[in-house]
């Protein structure tokens, strides 16, 4: 889960306050809004951030692992998966080979 709580101190750090940010740079109340509630935001409205208040990404946002973050589920849980489609009985053979994570030479081919 990506959270903003970088962003806030990093505004109180360089006395920019929401205000500021809507009224003298014309930042949007529903991007703010979006960051008040650690939703999604785009690289762009990011980047903007970043050159308003003059700092890097990790001054405005961080990554927590936890519960949601199931997008690439490890080879354990695609085993369970895959078990609880195919049923119960079946068997290492009948699942699918899990790809393989590329290795640093692989990128090299790209």
């Amino acid at each position: 889960m990506i959270v903003y709580k970088p962003l806030w101190r990093t505004m109180k750090e360089k006395k920019i306050s929401q205000y500021r940010l809507i009224t003298y740079y014309g930042f949007s109340r529903g991007q703010l809004n979006r960051l008040k509630h650690n939703e999604c935001v785009s690289t762009n409205t990011i980047g903007i951030l970043c050159t308003i208040l003059n700092c890097s990404v990790a001054d405005i946002m961080e990554f927590h692992m936890d519960n949601s973050e199931h997008a690439f589920p490890t080879p354990e849980l695609y085993e369970i998966h895959l078990k609880n489609i195919l049923g119960p009985d079946a068997s290492s053979e009948d699942l699918p080979d899990i790809p393989a994570e590329p290795q640093e030479s692989d990128w090299s081919k790209v």
